[in-house]
């Protein structure tokens, strides 16, 4: 998504073509044809080349996995930081009660709206990472994020 083009809750989910609309595509054909293979001449290479099929459908997608969770940890970093400069005092003292997921999803808040949002969370009013996001008025870009 360019950086220029607004973004808000509808819009902001991302899809990296070369993962999405290449890698998995192709590597899952791959399991299929293995899969036709086997069953039209079962011998142990047809077996093994599932196995080898499979087992890059799980590379590639725990590449994604370990990718996404990194970029929590960073995301998360970032906001413990950014809450401390915004939020009052008895508020701050609670960061760490924020999971991770509400981290993720509490940086689409804006500046001004960050302390209520984080009050609405910290209270239990506000639980899942999609609640929080669509309460989410003045929307913060994250075009970082893959």
């Amino acid at each position: 998504m360019p950086p220029e083009e607004q973004q808000s809750y509808a819009n902001h989910r991302r899809f990296h073509p070369a993962f999405h609309f290449f890698v998995i595509p192709v590597l899952s054909i791959n399991v299929l044809v293995a899969f036709y293979w086997c069953f039209r001449h079962p011998m142990w290479q047809t077996v093994w080349g599932i196995i080898v099929s499979l087992s890059f459908v799980m590379l590639a997608l725990l590449t994604r996995y370990y990718s996404l969770r990194q970029q929590d940890r960073i995301i998360r970093l970032e906001e413990r930081l950014r809450m401390r400069e915004l939020l009052p005092e008895e508020l701050r003292s609670r960061i760490n009660e924020l999971r991770t997921s509400q981290l993720v999803s509490l940086r689409f808040c804006s500046d001004e709206e960050l302390p209520e949002a984080t009050r609405a969370v910290l209270a239990g009013e506000v639980k899942s990472a999609d609640e929080i996001k669509r309460r989410v008025t003045q929307w913060r870009a994250d075009h970082h994020r893959i």
